[in-house]
């Protein structure tokens, strides 16, 4: 019986490594989360029983929640792109153009040097915000335009914001508060 065993452990390694490999030619996160979690689940449930039904079992239900998961991660990866993916109208009159903050009302608590955004024609705006010690921030969002609002997003957020272009000025109207910003180019 102990030999059993330990050919039983053995095997269970080698079915989790293979599993590992395998992974590498996954193409979603469902896919990898099947695969990790079916040889994750062959091995405890293999250890834990001692036997192959055991190993049965923690495949079949490890491969079932490592699927739930890496395919949640897929569905919230497509949504991300989705929202990331500016059509050229959706980023017209502000694609390639710069800015930079003349006025905030109201006036934040840190005073700055200066704030420049870079509204790029791949759909990214990028803001540079130097501090008055020197110190500079630089953040990347995705932008895209919607009749008169401005959509800025990333992972973890998307803001909307109200804007109007007038000549070389840009108001941008939050609701609670707003922001001036000059055209430099």
């Amino acid at each position: 019986m102990k030999t059993f065993t330990k050919a039983l452990k053995i095997s269970l390694v080698v079915v989790v490594c293979f599993a590992f490999l395998w992974t590498s030619a996954c193409a979603t996160k469902g896919q990898t989360g099947a695969t990790i979690g079916a040889g994750t689940g062959a091995l405890a449930g293999g250890l834990i029983t001692g036997g192959w039904t055991g190993a049965a079992v923690g495949a079949a239900v490890g491969g079932g929640l490592g699927y739930i998961i890496g395919n949640e991660q897929d569905k919230k990866d497509a949504a991300a792109a989705q929202r990331q993916k500016a059509t050229e109208e959706e980023m017209k009159p502000l694609a390639g153009t710069i800015w930079q903050v003349i006025s905030i009302n109201p006036k934040p608590k840190e005073d700055y040097k200066s704030i420049v955004s870079h509204f790029r024609h791949d759909g990214q705006v990028v803001t540079t915000r130097t501090n008055m010690d020197g110190k500079v921030q630089t953040v990347t969002e995705w932008y895209r335009i919607v009749g008169s609002t401005l959509i800025l997003s990333q992972d973890d957020y998307v803001q909307n914001t109200k804007f109007r272009i007038d000549g070389d000025r840009l108001i941008l109207d939050y609701g609670n508060g707003s922001t001036v910003l000059q055209r430099i180019s």
